[in-house]
C-alpha cells in the first residue's frame, strides 16, 4: 500500500499553493445540515491549501479502524514486537479518514515544532508533512507536540469550493488550534459550532460564513 511517499519524495496534492496565505488556508469548513454528500455529513475539515486552482483539506473528525501501530508495521517502520512497546503518544495516535480522494496516501497535520525538508507550512503554527520521516519520528517519541494522522484528503477543483459555500454547503471560520488538535473526535463538530456561539439545532438558519 502506498500509504506515504518514500522518504524525501513528497508530492503535493491538487490545489496546494505550497505555503501559507491566501483564501481559506488555515480555516475550518463545517458541513451544513443540508450537505448532500454523505461522506461529508457533520464533517469538520481543516483547509490546508486554497488557491485559484482549487483547494485541499483534511477531515479531522472521522476516525478509521486502522491503528497507528498497525500502520507503522505495514510501512516497515517497526516490527510487531516494537509496535507493542511504542510510547503512549504514538500508540494512542488515531488514524483518521482525511477524505475520499487518494485514500492510500497518508498526511500528518502537525504543530510547527517539527519541520523537515518536505514539510509545507500552512500557517505560523501548523504544517503538513506527507513523508515517512515524521511517522518514524513519532514512533521514536521525537515527533511534533501535536499531530493528526490522516489517510486520504478532500479536494476541490477551481471555483468548486467557492460555489459549495455560496450554495450553503459549508460554514467557514478561522481555526482554533486547541479544537484542531484535541482528541475529542466524537464531539468536535458540536464543539466547533459552540465556539462560534451556534447551536447545531439552529445551524440551518445561518449562511456559509462566520
Amino acid at each position: 500500500m502506498d500509504l506515504l511517499r518514500q522518504k524525501g519524495k513528497s508530492s503535493t496534492p491538487p490545489g496546494n499553493a505550497g505555503g501559507a496565505g491566501g483564501f481559506l488556508d488555515d480555516h475550518f469548513l463545517i458541513a451544513m445540515p443540508g450537505m448532500v454528500d454523505d461522506r461529508f455529513a457533520r464533517a469538520v475539515i481543516y483547509v490546508c491549501a486554497h488557491s485559484e486552482e482549487g483547494a485541499m483539506g483534511l477531515i479531522i473528525n472521522q476516525s478509521q479502524s486502522l491503528r497507528f501501530a498497525d500502520l507503522l508495521v505495514q510501512l516497515g517502520i517497526v516490527d510487531e514486537k516494537q509496535a507493542i512497546r511504542l510510547a503512549p503518544s504514538a500508540r494512542d495516535l488515531l488514524v483518521r479518514n482525511g477524505g475520499p480522494v487518494d485514500r492510500s496516501r497518508g498526511f500528518v497535520l502537525h504543530s510547527d515544532d517539527y519541520v523537515v525538508e518536505s514539510s509545507l507550512p500552512v500557517s505560523d503554527e501548523v504544517c503538513l508533512t506527507a513523508t515517512v520521516d515524521i511517522l518514524r519520528a513519532i514512533s521514536e517519541g521525537e515527533g511534533p507536540r501535536h499531530a493528526i494522522m490522516a489517510l486520504g484528503y478532500a479536494g476541490w477543483g477551481a471555483g468548486q469550493l467557492e460555489q459549495e459555500i455560496v450554495d450553503n454547503g459549508w460554514l467557514t471560520c478561522p481555526v482554533d488550534i486547541e479544537l484542531l488538535f484535541d482528541g475529542d473526535i466524537e464531539r468536535k463538530y458540536d464543539r466547533v459550532l459552540a465556539s462560534l456561539g451556534i447551536d447545531v439545532a439552529h445551524l440551518s438558519n445561518f449562511s456559509g460564513h462566520a
